[in-house]
């Protein structure tokens, strides 16, 4: 399901489309409510590109064995194993 923010929105925060879905995907990630893989795909850029924009606000990264085993079922269902 597509989430649409509004444009003044994105304008208010003087954010651009990619720094709002960054924000989001950083944030639920701290939250643990999403993965590592899950978090990239949201912010729009690789796991590595990712795990740099963290380091880059001092955020460690969590991943473990139940993280990984729900992204291979991600790209599983999405036809990419």
């Amino acid at each position: 399901m597509p989430l649409v923010i509004p444009d003044e929105i994105i304008q208010a925060a003087r954010m651009t489309e990619q720094e709002v879905a960054q924000a989001l995907a950083v944030a639920l990630f701290q939250k643990e409510k999403l993965t590592l893989g899950q978090a990239a795909r949201l912010s729009g850029v690789t796991q590595w590109e990712f795990q740099h924009l963290l380091a880059s606000q001092g955020i460690a990264v969590h991943y473990d064995r139940a993280d990984f085993e729900q992204d291979l079922a991600t790209l599983e269902a999405m036809g990419r194993l």
